[in-house]
């Protein structure tokens, strides 16, 4: 599937191109369910990434010219054992991504400025970023 067919129709949603872990993801929340939001003047996405550690995994967020958004990044392993403040426990159920690297690969509905391109991973297991659409400069030729 290629990323770069996604056309401006408001109701189709976007391909998604997914390897690695992100492919391999079980019965548990997959990996890579994705939200884009349209405005005037830019567009926001949210990238579900459940069970990944924001301090651990790793993950880059890049921004093409033409809107291809590629998420890279590594589900790192736990070796089947949680812990809280007084407790040890080993997982006999794991519904989470296995351990490994993961891609995710999408095209927004149109051209942007990837320099203005602000991600945030939020505490909650999102990958939230918004980048300003590109600007058509107008040239008035006078006659």
């Amino acid at each position: 599937m290629d990323p770069r067919s996604f056309g401006n129709h408001p109701q189709l949603k976007p391909p998604m191109l997914l390897t690695g872990t992100a492919n391999e993801g079980g019965a548990g929340p997959p990996i890579g369910l994705i939200d884009i939001g349209v405005s005037e003047q830019a567009y926001l996405f949210r990238v579900a990434l459940p069970g990944i550690r924001k301090n651990e995994c790793g993950v880059k967020c890049e921004i093409q010219h033409d809107g291809i958004v590629h998420i890279r990044g590594v589900v790192t392993p736990d070796g089947g054992i949680l812990k809280d403040s007084s407790n040890v426990f080993k997982l006999r159920v794991q519904q989470l991504s296995p351990p490994g690297p993961f891609t995710i690969s999408f095209k927004l509905p149109g051209p942007v400025d990837p320099r203005l391109f602000c991600p945030n991973f939020r505490g909650d297991g999102i990958l939230e970023g918004m980048v300003m659409k590109e600007r058509v400069r107008v040239i008035h030729v006078d006659g």
